[in-house]
């Protein structure tokens, strides 16, 4: 059987969202971040060699990276969906939001957060990348409803951590941003989100605003 391993207010928070949208079943298994430094406790780390989430188990062996349990999901379950077809007009808008969500504008913004947390600014370089990233990101809302067109799809799902409860964690507003709201606020309404948000941080609500 499919087990997500969950370390809370961590990425893996996707794969939760991605199983509730694709309504299959599934074991989840929480785990809380240790008291001394945040991080992962020692048999989450044991889970796989990486020792960081996502992590999930399935036939027998462990798997992490977010997009490769995402693909791996998809492949078995289904897609239900949330992947635009090879001839669609919005495959190539999804693919790229897909890769880009951690490739390029999650890893930005940990350089960002990591900075913060040792209590100095980032260099120029790291904050222009930040800053590039957030603008990308409010223009496609207001081209499009989903980052990969005119539905939800998988790229949705990589790039809601980074906005919703990463962000929560460095307290950055987006009182600026219209479109990333209205953006929040369809996802928020979303009952295979709730669903998820409830299940991974039970009694956290999400950062939605």
């Amino acid at each position: 059987m499919l087990t997500v391993h969950h370390l809370r207010l961590s990425q893996s928070e996707r794969i939760v969202w991605l199983c509730e949208e694709l309504g299959i079943d599934y074991e989840l298994k929480l785990y809380n971040r240790r008291e001394d430094n945040r991080l992962a406790p020692d048999e989450y780390k044991a889970l796989h060699p990486m020792g960081i989430a996502p992590v999930i188990t399935d036939d027998g062996f462990a798997l992490g990276e977010s997009g490769a349990i995402i693909d791996w999901i998809i492949s078995k379950y289904g897609d239900r969906g949330l992947v635009p077809a090879k001839d669609h007009p919005d495959f190539a808008d999804h693919l790229f939001y897909y890769h880009w969500a951690n490739a390029t504008f999650m890893a930005n913004g940990m350089m960002g957060l990591v900075c913060q947390f040792l209590g100095s600014a980032p260099p120029p370089f790291v904050a222009d990348r930040i800053e590039k990233g957030w603008a990308i990101v409010e223009k496609r809302l207001g081209e499009a409803d989903y980052f990969g067109g005119g539905e939800l799809s998988t790229a949705d799902i990589m790039m809601g951590f980074q906005l919703t409860t990463s962000r929560a964690m460095s307290g950055m507003s987006i009182d600026h941003m219209p479109n990333l709201k209205a953006y929040l606020k369809r996802i928020g309404e979303r009952p295979a989100y709730q669903r998820a948000i409830a299940k991974a941080e039970p009694g956290m609500p999400p950062k939605l605003d």
